[in-house]
């Protein structure tokens, strides 16, 4: 890619996930700051940053790199709603879930102010819950709306989260030096991760919505 393709490039996710600095750009693909100047610097993009943002955010591939998408008449939703992505992988809320295929199974329209006042429609996706330690908040079977662009951990607050290979669903504490993973069941004990065990985790994203089938 040419100087003139980074800027655009950048333009277009500027635009589409409503960041304003290179800086959030840097958060979303997990580089540091430094790797985003030096691109910019040797006019590229790498293939994989275009892949990761393809995936984490359901974006076209060939629109990230030259701007070019057209929509299907299938894809489109009705005026006034977005179509949010349901992934295949699922979100542990119990002994554990490896099941983090990002590839998608089927949209879900919602209207769009509502999500626009919950978050970043762009950065949203669908996932269903396993297990029962957030039981009774979340049971299993239950489908969540997680934002992937809300990552900052705030008290109170329940996030997807990966550790290690595993996903799953956890009202996070941050204390110092340690996160404390707590489930809502109180069968389940609260998770100590501290030192070494920190750099495996991801915040994947806030939890925003929960539906539940009834029958």
């Amino acid at each position: 890619m040419s100087l003139q393709d980074f800027d655009s490039f950048f333009q277009r996710l500027t635009e589409r996930l409503r960041i304003s600095s290179q800086s959030e750009l840097a958060r979303l693909l997990g580089v540091n700051r430094s790797a985003i100047t030096q691109a910019k610097q040797r006019g590229c993009v790498p293939k994989s940053w275009v892949y990761t943002l393809a995936r984490s955010f359901n974006l076209d591939p060939r629109w990230l790199e030259s701007g070019a998408y057209q929509q299907t008449a299938s894809e489109a939703p009705l005026e006034g709603f977005l179509s949010i992505p349901k992934v295949q992988a699922r979100l542990c809320a119990g002994g554990g879930s490896f099941e983090v295929e990002a590839a998608v199974d089927e949209h879900y329209a919602f209207r769009e102010d509502w999500l626009r006042k919950k978050g970043n429609p762009q950065g949203m996706v669908l996932m269903e819950v396993m297990g029962d330690s957030m039981e009774p908040l979340i049971e299993e079977g239950d489908t969540v709306l997680i934002d992937q662009s809300k990552t900052e951990l705030l008290a109170g607050r329940i996030y997807a989260l990966g550790v290690d290979d595993t996903v799953m669903i956890k009202r996070v504490e941050k204390h110092p030096g340690k996160l404390v993973l707590r489930s809502a069941n109180p069968a389940y004990e609260p998770l100590f991760l501290q030192g070494d065990e920190l750099d495996s985790v991801r915040i994947v994203g806030t939890l925003l919505w929960v539906c539940r089938e009834l029958a």
